[in-house]
C-alpha cells in the first residue's frame, strides 16, 4: 500500500490550484495530494494552534477515540470533538468503523510564502 503525502498551500489564485490538483490526477503515478487555502487568514482561522495539536496526536497515535484524544491534550471532550469535525471536513483526519479518528496521511508538508509587495 502506496503511503498517502499531503501538501498544504496558501494559493490566492485558487482556479490555478484547482488545475494543477486535476493535472496531478491524470498523471499514471501517485504525486501526492493537495490543500489549499485562499489566503493566510483562512489557513490560520481552520488550522489553529489547538488543532495542529490535535493532528500531531492522531497522527502519533494511528487511531484513537476522541475521549483519549481530548485526555492526551488535556482538553474538554466537546472543545474537541468541535476541532475533530472541522479537521474532517477538511479532510486531514478520518472517522473509523471503531468510532475513532485516524490520519490517512504518512506525511503532511506546508508550503506557505510571504513576499515583500512591489
Amino acid at each position: 500500500m502506496e503511503k498517502r503525502t499531503l501538501t498544504i498551500t496558501v494559493q490566492p489564485d485558487w482556479k490555478a490550484a484547482l488545475r494543477a490538483a486535476g493535472e496531478a490526477a491524470q498523471r499514471p503515478s501517485y504525486q501526492g495530494e493537495t490543500l489549499s487555502f485562499e489566503s493566510p487568514d483562512v489557513f490560520l482561522g481552520r488550522l489553529t494552534a489547538l488543532r495542529w495539536s490535535l493532528m500531531r496526536q492522531i497522527m502519533s497515535a494511528g487511531e484513537v477515540s476522541i475521549r483519549e484524544l481530548a485526555r492526551r491534550v488535556g482538553r474538554d471532550v466537546r472543545r474537541v470533538h468541535d476541532d475533530v469535525r472541522v479537521l474532517t471536513e477538511l479532510g486531514l483526519i478520518e472517522r473509523t468503523t471503531s468510532g475513532g479518528v485516524r490520519c490517512p496521511f504518512a506525511d503532511i508538508h506546508l508550503d506557505m510564502h510571504l513576499r515583500q509587495a512591489g
